[in-house]
């Protein structure tokens, strides 16, 4: 029997008696990050590395106990040893490292390579088996360097000021906002947030991560003028009545499906930035690469793709059925919290 295996509540570890992300509720539930496709309510215990202890506060309640490890330590649970390692995704966001008998499993969760001020980088983390996301599994997604895209939004943001209009640019509230936000370049204009992000922003701030100064929306000031400010927004606003407060307006997304000519425009944005929490096609290669495992499973993504390339360089290779959805071009549950 493998060590981790799916069953109807999510990827269960019978040796150890708990489920990893699951998507049931579950007596014991280890977490690899905060979005809401990994870590959801309803479980009677949590245990997650660290820095996501506010995270996963904020977003689950207090009716459950949580237990929280720092990175690379070791904590046996049932028959098991468990450790996290950074995946580099979003804040506190962990690979789960399982060991038993002398066999180790490694549960990445999502994970990306790029640099990222606002969380711990991406560790290796040597196994047999490797459970790995495939979001962007095909050769044609590939990032530019950060700091290119953030010169692309900082000269939009500059133009949009020139010529009298507002800057809103759409991202997830956790994570992607934040990591947007330290690339901003504040002598542009003032820099406003939507709530969601705001609160999420606090919760970095609190955590140690340095971002430029920000305000909440908030209500509207009578003559309030937008013209010149740029607003991080999270996409369920796109189109609500809440964007009509700021006038003119020019929109852009952040996000890796803006790699594809044509997704911008059936987005109804007026630019698309290229900017992802999730590995390419080089990085998944080369994260999967540096574990040195002989299986990968592949959990959510372009698994087909992944598994096929893999398959043909001599590894075991196999989709796994999940309910994890890396990174969606439709609105996340977590954007209207």
């Amino acid at each position: 029997m493998p060590l981790l295996r799916v069953d109807q509540n999510g990827l269960w570890c019978e040796a150890g008696g708990f489920h990893i992300d699951p998507w049931g509720s579950v007596p014991k539930a280890l977490i690899t990050h905060g979005h809401s496709d990994h870590a959801r309510i309803g479980s009677s215990s949590y245990l997650c590395a660290a820095p996501s202890e506010r995270i996963l506060r904020l977003r689950l309640g207090s009716e459950f106990q949580l237990q929280t490890i720092t990175y690379g330590d070791r904590l046996t649970v049932g028959d098991v040893i468990v450790s996290f390692h950074p995946a580099g995704h979003v804040l506190g966001s962990a690979q789960i490292r399982v060991e038993h008998r002398g066999e180790v499993w490694v549960v990445s969760g999502d994970y990306k390579l790029a640099a990222d001020p606002t969380c711990a980088p991406f560790e290796p983390v040597r196994c047999n088996t490797f459970v790995t996301e495939s979001t962007f599994g095909l050769p044609i997604y590939r990032w530019h360097a950060p700091e290119t895209v953030f010169t692309s939004i900082n000269d939009w943001w500059r133009a949009n000021r020139d010529h009298g209009r507002c800057s809103m640019i759409f991202g997830y509230p956790l994570g992607k906002s934040q990591r947007a936000l330290t690339g901003l370049d504040p002598e542009i204009g003032p820099i406003y947030c939507h709530g969601a992000i705001e609160r999420m922003n606090q919760v970095y701030r609190e955590s140690g991560v340095s971002l430029p100064a920000t305000t909440a929306t908030g209500e509207p000031k009578r003559g309030q003028n937008w013209a010149g400010a740029m607003v991080v927004a999270p996409p369920s606003a796109q189109g609500s009545t809440w964007m009509r407060r700021f006038g003119e307006v020019s929109t852009g997304m952040l996000s890796g499906w803006m790699r594809i000519r044509g997704t911008r425009r059936r987005q109804s944005m007026d630019r698309g930035f290229v900017l992802s929490d999730h590995a390419d096609w080089p990085g998944l290669l080369q994260a999967i690469g540096a574990t040195g495992a002989d299986c990968v499973l592949v959990t959510h993504g372009y698994r087909a793709p992944l598994v096929r390339w893999l398959s043909e360089q001599g590894k075991d290779a196999r989709a796994l059925e999940t309910r994890f959805e890396g990174e969606a071009l439709e609105n996340e549950a977590e954007a209207a919290e």
